[in-house]
């Protein structure tokens, strides 16, 4: 029977010992490394230059690199260089265009929200629809929603490619607008207010085809007294 390994895992990413203390306990530090160094590149430090006149005798010998005139009056620590590039997470199992998820955080936690699909960056794309409960087109993390097992039936739902990462953009706060304190705010575009109708007439079309379909999207999500959500099935 084999044994237990030394180092369990607690929880997923929690190991009971950490790095430095595996190291110690499998006396890694006894066994000899065999790294094999690369060759070192041999650079010259030193160059010959021509001069002209005829009393300076020629040539001469500088440095390879002229060293700067200019430094820094303090040392400027520089950032750290990272190799790793970031990657979009992967669409969990349990959500898939047409669920229904509920918000766990941000302006409208609790609402319940119709997922349409995954941009770019990873964020999901859902809606209310905004006539249902006020929840307009935006992006949300998946870490922070509850998916469900009911679902909406977007076959007919056409969602526009335009609905992109881009389309969420806003345009930078000048300094100029800064310094000049609060502003009247601008107002809403028509152009995105005319897109959340037009997808919210299709998708409470989609949804009124099943009983209570609407009323379930517009009731928001709560807990009551002796109520775990670990113990729920959504």
């Amino acid at each position: 029977m084999a044994h237990a390994p030394r180092n369990s895992v607690l929880a997923p990413g929690v190991s009971r010992f950490s790095r430095s203390a595996v190291y110690s306990k499998k006396a890694l530090y006894k066994r000899a490394k065999k790294d094999v160094a690369a060759p070192a590149k041999e650079t010259a430090t030193e160059k010959t230059v021509e001069v002209k006149g005829a009393k300076n005798g020629g040539k001469r010998t500088v440095p390879a690199q002229k060293a700067s005139r200019f430094y820094p009056a303090e040392d400027v620590p520089s950032p750290k260089v990272s190799r790793k590039a970031p990657k979009t997470a992967p669409l969990r199992g349990s959500i898939a265009p047409g669920s229904v998820l509920i918000l766990l955080a941000g302006r409208y936690r609790g609402k319940r929200v119709v997922f349409l699909k995954q941009l770019e960056s990873g964020l999901l794309l859902v809606t209310g629809p905004f006539k249902v409960n006020g929840v307009p087109l935006r992006r949300v993390n998946q870490a922070y929603v509850i998916a469900t097992s009911t679902k909406v039936d977007l076959s007919a739902v056409k969602v526009d490619e335009k609905f992109n990462d881009a389309y969420f953009k806003k345009s930078a706060k000048t300094e100029k607008a800064f310094l000049e304190g609060e502003q009247k705010k601008a107002a809403f575009p028509e152009s995105k207010a005319a897109d959340q109708k037009a997808l919210d007439k299709e998708i409470i079309a989609a949804a009124s085809k099943e009983a209570n379909l609407v009323a379930y999207l517009k009731a928001t999500f709560g807990l009551s007294k002796g109520q775990f959500p670990h113990n729920l099935k959504f």
